[in-house]
């Protein structure tokens, strides 16, 4: 009865070391996939928000060539120095991001497309200006930026759509809560996002 009572106690212990391991590993292979994941997510945040840097560095260039119109209407240009001044304020820790951290910059960019929306409908009064060169550039490099801020952002959904599912997932759901992670927000495609910007040319 003694052997007996060792080896089911042996048997347990045994059982008991193989069943740590395995929540060991499924554990370490879980996280790490987390982490996998979390940095891509960042990454691809990253690319976005290189996109919509690359946007507001186009403003200044606008603005010397507009300015060489007196005519110009000042209130339109000053709007969009005023929205790019907004857009660039915001910035966004990815490893943190909540919902309303992507509307209000979502917010602020949206802004500064309705105001260079706005300015380049007014250009087309100006024919001159609309002719200019440096004006002609500012619009080729503008278009190019939009489409790759489309590309970009559908990249980055992408990538939060994988981490959301590996974190909603059964039972990675259980080590996620454990472990503090969460779903990222998704950047939502705003009203006209399909069409690109048309260029105006003579």
């Amino acid at each position: 009865m003694k052997n007996k009572g060792c080896m089911s106690a042996g048997t347990i212990g045994i059982a008991l070391v193989v069943i740590a391991a395995v929540l060991f590993f499924w554990g370490k292979n879980s996280y790490n996939s987390f982490v996998v994941s979390e940095q891509k997510v960042n990454a691809k945040w990253s690319n976005v928000e290189t996109v919509y840097q690359k946007r507001a560095n186009l403003i200044p260039n606008l603005e010397r060539t507009v300015k060489s119109y007196a005519q110009f209407e000042q209130e339109t240009l000053t709007n969009v120095i005023e929205a790019r001044s907004k857009a660039t304020s915001i910035t966004v820790d990815p490893t943190n991001m909540t919902e309303a951290d992507m509307a209000k910059f979502q917010a602020a960019q949206g802004e500064l497309s309705g105001a260079l929306s706005r300015l380049m409908a007014v250009v087309e009064q100006y024919p001159n200006l609309k002719a200019d060169q440096q004006y002609i550039n500012f619009q080729r490099e503008y278009t190019a930026i939009e489409n790759s801020i489309r590309a970009e952002t559908v990249t980055y959904n992408g990538s939060v759509e994988e981490y959301n599912n590996l974190v909603k997932t059964f039972p990675n759901n259980i080590l996620a809560g454990l472990f503090n992670k969460s779903e990222k927000p998704y950047f939502k495609a705003q009203a006209g996002a399909e069409q690109a910007p048309e260029v105006f040319t003579e």
